[in-house]
């Protein structure tokens, strides 16, 4: 492996969540929504995998806790998003929870890892 963040769990994971808001975007949710809500999610959804790399790539503890910081708070974003588009009925509730027990799982890794540095 080339680079640091290939060799983190929690960055493959996080990029395990990406794949799945993206398949959920894509199959479920309105053609109304590709300058909304779509957009949004996916953006939050890599902001998470984005931080995780940068973070780590030559950085110290400090700068890579702050990445760290920065991909909980996008986690926290996708989230949000998830509960809007359940509340819109694009997602039905079994879809809802496992894409919040992912995130929320995701959320503790990160965070433990945080808490490690």
């Amino acid at each position: 492996m080339a680079f640091k963040f290939e060799s983190l769990k929690v960055w493959h994971d996080a990029m395990d969540v990406n794949d799945k808001i993206l398949l959920m975007t894509k199959d479920h949710f309105p053609k109304d929504e590709r300058f909304i809500l779509t957009p949004q999610i996916r953006r939050a959804a890599d902001s998470i995998v984005l931080n995780i790399a940068e973070g780590c790539t030559g950085q110290t503890n400090a700068v890579f806790k702050n990445f760290l910081g920065y991909a909980l708070r996008s986690g926290i974003e996708v989230v949000s998003c998830v509960f809007l588009a359940k509340r819109r009925n694009y997602i039905s509730e079994e879809q809802f929870k496992e894409l919040y027990t992912d995130i929320e799982i995701l959320s503790k890794k990160i965070t433990a890892l945080r808490n490690t540095l």
